[in-house]
């Protein structure tokens, strides 16, 4: 056996004994895809087990995630610092080796993977950075970015509706240097994918123009690494290789759906060895020390290619300082202190006005002030004031463009914003109508699972959206985001309080925020301010002694404030609390809560043009909600809130029966 099917193989035998001791796992895809993984690793894939955040390393993305047995095994081998006591405990709590791969978790893991298909759109996102950064900073001999983007899929990714919005994406941009690698077996996990998917994958991909190249047997590693060397070739499209696999290879297991996703058993394991040749196959864990070897070898080689890099990479910054400086500003964290006391990012009209107006405003103000910001809209951009004026349009044709289209791709603009992120040096955003987070859900989830601070933008928030009707007028999203973890929802209830969500969002270092913005003009507030930063405040002070609470949230907090003065005509008296984001609020101080919402004062209404599921735990036992019990309608604006109780005299009536009962 040469070294290096000795090393494939170990691949194989190493992932399935961390499955098999963990009871738990998928060892299928790590036995038949180990030639893919180990060739291009090996030999095609330039990165550094020394520096694994090396600014111009290829990406690797595990979109088929189940198969995190086979990454670890890769991470151990190439010296990424994962021990082999790390893959002993593989799946088990706080282990290094989780059950799908964890990005900030494992070193070496790019992304969060799991969901199917979710892998693919965040490569297509690094791909795009990997364009415009190029585009960006690379003079003529300095091509200091200069990087592909891998990503390995199975049949349930390209299953997944989410590549299909990805990939067409990639193609209609002419990602040259994205190349994905589709690990075909035919079997899923309810058995031969015959039942569902008989589909040509490789004529669907071509026609969202890719280059497709396919190869027959996926033990044969020069075959492998000639289709990858002939996909790097095509500078002008991306590539997307089939590569014909057997699941659960070399075990009694080999091409049956129980591979999938169940340990082989012992004496399986057992039989795998024995067909693969290795010594002592009754023995755990048992790795020949030229194996080692050899991947140490191939590591050195990999550390020398980042050595050349920083060499040209120095030779750039010397001769080209401005472009240096403008580097470093790309990969720096923005500055809080100083955005803080900047009177223009702070600057509102004194004029009623959308607060998705207000975003656009600061969108339009963060675009000189950022120069790495790049983002966009899912084909909504004039609705959802996101486009930058003069910054470009990315595209096939100028890569150097800020602004991006999306098309109607919901999931895969989101993922493709995660890659954005992931890949470093830029600060991507995205947007869409508010009802439409639905289809975003899963890739908000991975941000929020990846510690990721995206911002995102949605407008046309509530009822208030008007004629467009039900189906376009949001009602249970708000209390769906809110029951994410580490996700902040922003409502904000004028544009000083639009300014402050932007600023969390753009501060936080750990937490994605989901910004919420009205299509209908309202009011700017009189005593709104900064201290909507701590999520929640006193916005209009009751005229006497304190009576009661009203709690409201975006262009409902006007309706309150308008509700406390007629309740003052009848000497009862009520604060008014904005609390544009209840996750931030909740992270203030006992005692600070406790002076916003005092315990004692058992009188509370919330007031919000959605759901009323959640509020619960603010307004208490004794309390009551203006909220919606049902969807929306078809009607202008004005006529919905009024229809459904969100005006002054309501909520005057509702707090008024809270108090008659207590």
């Amino acid at each position: 056996m040469n070294i290096e099917t000795k090393c494939v193989n170990a691949i194989r035998v190493l992932s399935a004994d961390a499955i098999q001791k963990a009871k738990s796992g998928h060892p299928g895809m790590p036995l038949g895809a180990a030639p893919t993984a180990y060739e291009l690793w090996a030999h095609h894939m330039n990165h550094n087990p020394k520096n694994p955040k090396w600014a111009n390393r290829d990406r690797f993305i595990l979109s088929g995630g189940h198969a995190s047995a086979m990454l670890y095994s890769l991470l151990h081998f190439f010296g990424y610092g994962l021990t082999l006591d790390d893959i002993k405990d593989f799946r088990q709590d706080g282990s290094l080796t989780p059950g799908h791969p964890e990005y900030g978790r494992t070193l070496g893991v790019e992304a969060t993977t799991g969901p199917l298909g979710a892998g693919i759109g965040m490569a297509v996102g690094m791909a795009i950075a990997e364009a415009h950064l190029a585009a960006k900073f690379n003079k003529p001999e300095f091509p200091i970015v200069d990087h592909y983007t891998f990503a390995l899929c199975g049949e349930g990714c390209m299953m997944e509706g989410i590549s299909s919005e990805a990939l067409s994406l990639a193609g209609t941009f002419g990602l040259g240097k994205l190349i994905i690698i589709y690990d075909s077996n035919n079997i899923s996990i309810e058995g031969s994918t015959d039942i569902t998917f008989r589909e040509d994958v490789a004529a669907r991909v071509a026609a969202f123009g890719f280059q497709t190249l396919t190869v027959e047997d996926g033990n044969n590693l020069d075959e492998i690494g000639k289709a990858i060397e002939a996909a790097k070739s095509d500078k002008n499209r991306p590539s997307f290789i089939t590569v014909k696999t057997h699941i659960g290879y070399g075990s009694p297991k080999q091409d049956s759906a129980s591979s999938h996703g169940e340990p082989l058993g012992e004496e399986n394991v057992i039989a795998l060895k024995k067909f693969l040749g290795w010594d002592n196959p009754e023995e755990t864990f048992n790795i020949p020390a030229d194996v080692y070897e050899h991947y140490s070898k191939l590591a050195d080689n990999a550390a020398q290619v980042e050595a050349d890099w920083q060499k040209l990479f120095d030779e750039y910054a010397a001769k080209f300082p401005e472009a240096k400086k403008l580097w470093d500003e790309y990969h720096a964290q923005i500055d809080a202190e100083k955005l803080l006391s900047d009177e223009n990012f702070w600057r509102v009209d004194d004029k009623a006005q959308a607060t998705r107006a207000s975003s656009g405003n600061i969108i339009a103000y963060l675009k000189d002030l950022m120069p790495n910001l790049i983002g966009g809209s899912a084909d909504l951009g004039p609705s959802n004031k996101t486009v930058m004026k003069d910054a470009g349009d990315f595209s096939k044709e100028n890569y150097a463009g800020r602004n991006l289209h999306f098309g109607v791709r919901e999931m895969a603009m989101a993922a493709v914003c995660n890659g954005l992120f992931l890949h470093g040096g830029l600060k991507p955003y995205c947007a869409t109508f508010f009802v439409f987070v639905d289809y975003m859900k899963p890739m908000m989830r991975l941000a929020s699972l990846m510690k990721i601070p995206m911002p995102y933008i949605f407008t046309h928030d509530s009822i208030g959206v008007g004629e467009d009707g039900p189906t376009h007028e949001p009602i249970e999203q708000l209390a769906m985001l809110r029951a994410q973890p580490n996700l902040n929802v922003f409502r904000a209830a004028d544009a000083t309080e639009t300014a402050a969500g932007w600023y969390l969002a753009l501060t936080s270092t750990k937490t994605p925020t989901a910004l919420i913005l009205t299509r209908q003009n309202i009011p700017q507030l009189k005593n709104s301010s900064k201290e909507a930063l701590k999520g929640g405040y006193v916005i209009s002070e009751a005229a006497g002694e304190l009576q009661g609470i009203l709690i409201a949230t975006g262009s409902e907090v006007s309706t309150a404030i308008d509700a406390q003065a007629e309740l003052a005509k009848e000497n009862i008296f009520v604060r008014v609390v904005s609390l544009p984001c209840a996750e931030i609020f909740e992270q203030q101080s006992d005692e600070y809560k406790e002076k916003i919402l005092p315990k004692k004062i058992r009188a509370r209404v919330a007031i919000e043009a959605a759901a009323n599921y959640g509020w619960g735990s603010y307004v208490g036992l004794d309390g009551d909600t203006v909220t919606m019990s049902g969807f929306g309608a078809s009607a202008p604006a004005n006529v919905l809130f009024k229809k459904f109780g969100f005006t002054k005299e309501n909520v005057a009536r509702v707090m008024k029966s809270v108090i008659e009962k207590l």
